[in-house]
């Protein structure tokens, strides 16, 4: 009997070998596996959330502190030299800046 009805690239062919329907069965398996794990990680994902604090309200948000808290610190690898008429510098100005190495730590030892 004939199933293929003469077409040799029907589905039916390759499904009465054998060969593709092995195929035809693990597609779904893994495709229903992927949305099962996506489902999976939104869930756990929004049970995480639920279990988080709310946002604090307006109210209880933290204060400003009344003065300054900013520390400015040097950079070490600048040396602080700048033009004394306030120009910025191009390139070709540059020269060595900030290729120079970084001078050693002064902190003491610690012991």
């Amino acid at each position: 009997m004939d199933v293929s009805n003469g077409a040799t690239q029907s589905l039916a062919a390759p499904l009465a070998d054998g060969t593709g329907a092995l195929a035809a069965v693990l597609f779904p398996i893994a495709a229903l596996a992927v949305v099962g794990l996506l489902i999976g990680g939104f869930l756990l994902g929004k049970r995480k959330k639920d279990t988080e604090l709310p946002p604090p309200l307006p109210d209880e948000q933290p204060s400003r502190p009344e003065e300054r808290t900013h520390i400015d610190r040097s950079d070490p690898h600048s040396t602080g030299r700048f033009p004394e008429d306030g120009h910025s510098l191009s390139p070709y100005e540059l020269n060595d800046h900030g290729n120079e190495p970084i001078p050693p730590d002064t902190d003491p030892p610690r012991s």
